[in-house]
């Protein structure tokens, strides 16, 4: 699946959870994306443990927390955490992740990106929803360009959707 095909299929989602938004925002990363997606319409959570709000918003301390469930998840938590929150998503049978990452290496964990694809999870691991449309602006649009020649944009070949629910890989003629 390319790249852009994904970005789609993710933000096509209404509910998203974003976890690692801190108590004190300023510029972190996943408060920038949980306000963009907020601030365009989506259904969004933030997930941190240690708080009960984020942005003037109710804050769940985990996925389970989430009353009704999600349809994706941004992790914006150190790569550390990345796996437990995958296999968190694997349990609640949620098949959309998208690690984030803008310079530097952001929430990109390997280990949480094999096991999410080999659980049939459609994985971005790199890259940030900002970066495109319709939650882009202009300056995420260019560190999306410079970002891509770095490869901190993923290739289109790495991402994987979850397979059809008659076995075959989406892009099959599914």
């Amino acid at each position: 699946m390319k790249t852009r095909a994904a970005v789609e299929t993710f933000l096509n989602q209404r509910r998203i959870a974003v976890t690692g938004v801190s108590r004190t925002p300023r510029d972190h990363g996943a408060n920038v994306v949980y306000r963009r997606l907020r601030d365009r319409g989506y259904e969004v959570f933030a997930v941190n443990p240690h708080t009960d709000a984020v942005e003037g918003d109710p804050c769940y301390p985990d996925l389970r927390a989430i009353p009704g469930g999600v349809d994706a998840v941004v992790i914006g938590t150190r790569p550390e955490h990345a796996l437990e929150t995958v296999k968190d998503c694997i349990d609640l049978s949620i098949d959309k992740a998208w690690m984030h990452r803008g310079p530097g290496t952001g929430s990109v964990s390997a280990d949480a990106t094999d096991l999410g694809r080999q659980h049939g999870m459609m994985v971005i691991d790199g890259g940030c929803p900002c970066m495109y449309a319709p939650t882009s602006d202009p300056g995420h649009r260019v560190m999306r360009s410079v970002l891509t020649l770095t490869g901190a944009v993923p290739p289109h070949h790495l991402i994987r959707p979850p397979p059809a629910p008659d076995g075959r890989e989406v892009g099959d003629g599914v």
